[in-house]
């Protein structure tokens, strides 16, 4: 069997949720279970390609699991070239927009195509693109969410010692700035001074106070500050880039790599961190790594980190890879993490493989 001559027979998704065992508390949104679309592509040669979709919200799952569906019976029965898949489901979806819904059902498929290309190669991802087996960094943003500062404080030093962290994630924006300051204060003092601090705002606060509170941290030796303010205001972005000495992250929100072209036309950030299923998959990512490495600007992943492993390793900019375990109970082998990297199996593909007994337990059956 020739990887180069696959061809797609089916689509497969299905909806599962699970219970987070550190909610999310931000100031937009309090989560506490986490849905995830399974999906297996199936080729008439026997590969199957499998990759997963975080929705956040449970009811997103309605919509999206009957288009991945529909996308797979459009593209049945047609070479399994992600590129050119990617590309044809895009345009089936023109007449209603390249953002939303329609680029996160392809960016599904796509990420599915990829695996199963590289497990009919028989060879990791990461080294189907070019690239070689490795430790990719990464810092643990599994907590840390909007609660007292000892508490965070103290879940800071337990993520730490998950993996021998050297980066951790820290949300902001509380009712009162100086509450932002002490939690801050509290986890540094917990950690040490040689620990990487990201902060994100989730992008919770208006312009006004984003001034306010960015300048305010601004001295304390922050990695980043990452989305103040709603995603779209990259004028905004612009000019607290500009005002600010720490860098500014953006990008989850990026709605395929021409967002983020013209986010770095703006001068809307000195970081981007593309998320999977807005990008595009692995085929948009490709693209806007491309053109973040051509301006120079370092590239993150955000969530997803087993296919975020693989492209970090072909990515010229690569910078830190976001650590989230939540899809880890329902995969028969979870991606090793110590020494505060991500480690790559050598196995064919990106190495995702259901436990089925875990996912039959979580199966939704009202979304």
């Amino acid at each position: 069997m020739s990887f180069e001559t696959l061809t797609l027979k089916s689509v497969r998704a299905r909806p599962v949720v699970l219970e987070l065992k550190r909610p999310v508390v931000a100031r937009i949104a309090t989560l506490t279970e986490w849905p995830l679309i399974l999906i297996d592509l199936y080729t008439e040669e026997g590969v199957i390609g499998r990759s997963y979709l975080e929705p956040y919200i449970r009811k997103s799952m309605r919509y999206l699991i009957p288009a991945l569906h529909d996308l797979g019976e459009m593209l049945k029965g047609r070479r399994l070239a992600p590129v050119e898949i990617y590309e044809a489901g895009r345009k089936s979806l023109h007449f209603v927009g390249y953002e939303g819904m329609s680029m996160i059902a392809v960016a599904g498929v796509d990420m599915a195509a990829w695996d199963a290309l590289a497990r009919a190669a028989g060879v990791p991802l990461c080294v189907l693109l070019g690239g070689s087996i490795g430790p990719v960094p990464a810092y643990n943003s599994n907590g840390l969410w909007l609660r007292s500062p000892m508490e965070v404080a103290s879940e800071a030093v337990e993520l730490r010692e998950e993996g021998g962290f050297e980066g951790l994630k820290l949300r902001l924006g509380r009712g009162r700035l100086a509450d932002d300051l002490t939690t801050i204060e509290a986890v540094r003092d917990a950690v040490g001074a040689e620990m990487s601090l990201m902060v994100d705002f989730n992008q919770g606060l208006h312009f006004g106070e984003a001034l306010e509170r960015c300048h305010a941290i601004d001295n304390l030796g922050l990695a980043w500050i990452e989305e103040p303010i709603v995603y779209d205001n990259l004028e905004g972005y612009a000019r607290l880039t500009a005002d600010l000495k720490t860098p500014v992250q953006i990008g989850e929100n990026f709605y395929g790599p021409r967002t983020l072209y013209t986010a770095l036309q703006m001068k809307a950030c000195d970081y981007v961190m593309p998320d999977f299923m807005r990008i595009g998959g692995v085929t948009g990512w490709q693209r806007a790594a491309a053109i973040a490495a051509a301006a120079g600007i370092p590239i993150s992943t955000h969530l997803y980190p087993e296919m975020a492993a693989h492209v970090m390793r072909v990515s010229e900019t690569a910078h830190w890879l976001e650590w989230q375990d939540w899809a880890n109970p329902i995969l028969q082998q979870p991606y090793d993490v110590k020494d505060g990297k991500l480690h790559i199996s050598d196995v064919p593909g990106v190495g995702l493989e259901w436990d089925e007994k875990a996912v039959v337990a979580h199966l939704a059956d009202n979304f």
